[in-house]
């Protein structure tokens, strides 16, 4: 039976209140903050727990994809919970518009709504490929922009914060730190400032050599990495709070951030219209786009290599040139070839001990993720992989014992140094 898309009215902007499901904390709540800036009632999802899963399980069959299936557990366990008004509520969830079953979680997530007895509810989707629009939803360039620079603040205060917390001498100081830079970040971008090259430097160089400051207890940890399927390697609902895990290991850890993966999808489409014809101008406006993302990219490298000891973000360009002979760029969907570079580039920088997280059965992932450790430790001997499936039937004591595992080769590599 096909669906009739319930689209998001002019009139509902005033009215509705949209739901987003969580991925990346930091990152959503300034993409929130943002998006109540321009009128929107927005509410970050954080229910958690069994009921979410066994929504997900309810309306989405397992072998779709486990990210699929938690974020619209998580949408359908709140229209359950009778927090919201189901009249004035409406879903907000990212198409990314490749060949990822990611671009179909809309379709599954409107079917999911009819077999609830949500039919009514609008969904929006939140793309820049032009796959979907609403009357009462738009992307303006300053929407966009801003949407930008939270995403630049969100990576910078992410991998900041992930660096200065296993050392700090008070603890709760670093979450502190992160807190009122999150509250001071929205509050720029909502007073109409804070998204100029000029002033993006400025707020990451601040917020830079606030967070130098903290004093710390140098000590010598175990460095590890998280690399993978975008929602799972952010999610603590996708992963079952793998970082929550790595602290109480007492180690410190890395998460590249979004930015990497954003360049990834722009650089595609450029690589695509190359390789196989299309519209001239929409190619102008993605390398336009791609020197933007460049440029903010390289304004919080140069932030924090200038004023900290922290070991800088990556760059995309150096990135990509670390796969150049380990796989083909033309292994792109999901995460693709990026998944790989991401390992290589986190083994360079000192965080060899990686938690390749995937949901079961992720074509992509499991190429250009459990498919490559083997090439990728050929190169770089160092690495110490561990690929963790995620998925509804998958025990957390398997998942941490793994894990655990893999901690217990990296305490002996420490040892040996």
């Amino acid at each position: 039976m096909s669906q009739q898309r319930v689209l998001f009215e002019k009139s509902m902007k005033k009215t509705h209140k949209i739901l987003i499901p969580n991925m990346a904390p930091i990152h959503f709540e300034l993409f929130k903050n943002v998006f109540s800036d321009y009128g929107y009632d927005a509410e970050v999802l954080v229910n958690e727990g069994n009921k979410v899963i066994e929504n997900g399980l309810k309306y989405v069959h397992n072998d779709t994809c486990f990210p699929a299936l938690l974020v619209i557990g998580q949408m359908i366990d709140a229209l359950n919970s009778g927090k919201y008004d189901l009249e004035h509520t409406a879903l907000l969830i990212t198409q990314t518009g490749g060949g990822c079953r990611a671009s179909n979680y809309i379709h599954l997530l409107r079917k999911a709504l009819v077999q609830a007895g949500y039919a009514s509810i609008p969904v929006i989707s939140l793309n820049m490929s032009g796959l979907e629009s609403n009357p009462g939803f738009k992307l303006s360039l300053n929407l966009v922009r801003k949407l930008l620079s939270g995403l630049v603040f969100g990576d910078g205060l992410m991998h900041l914060a992930n660096q200065v917390r296993p050392y700090e001498k008070t603890i709760g100081e670093t979450d502190k730190v992160l807190n009122k830079w999150i509250e001071q970040c929205s509050n720029i971008l909502n007073a109409g400032k804070g998204y100029s090259i000029k002033a993006i430097s400025k707020i990451t160089t601040d917020f830079t050599k606030d967070f130098a400051s903290i004093e710390i207890i140098p000590s010598s940890k175990i460095k590890v990495g998280i690399v993978g399927e975008i929602y799972v390697k952010y999610a603590s609902l996708g992963n079952n709070n793998l970082e929550s895990l790595l602290k109480k290991q007492n180690t410190e850890y890395m998460v590249p951030g979004i930015m990497g993966f954003a360049l990834f999808k722009v650089d595609n489409r450029l690589e695509d219209i190359n390789l196989y014809g299309g519209n001239i101008f929409k190619k102008m406006i993605c390398q336009v786009l791609f020197n933007y993302l460049q440029k903010l990219e390289g304004v919080l490298y140069r932030s924090i290599k200038t004023n900290s000891n922290f070991v800088p973000i990556g760059r995309y360009a150096h990135t990509k040139s670390l796969v150049k002979d380990v796989v083909g760029y033309g292994s792109k969907m999901g995460e693709g070839w990026l998944l790989t570079a991401e390992m290589m580039e986190l083994c360079e920088l000192g965080y060899n001990n990686i938690v390749c997280t995937q949901p079961f059965g992720c074509l992509p992932n499991h190429i250009n993720g459990k498919g490559m450790i083997r090439r990728i430790t050929q190169k770089m001997p160092s690495a110490n992989i561990v690929p963790i499936d995620y998925d509804p039937s998958a025990t957390a004591v398997n998942q941490e014992n793994r894990i655990k595992l893999m901690l217990a080769v990296a305490r002996e590599n420490l040892i040996d140094k």
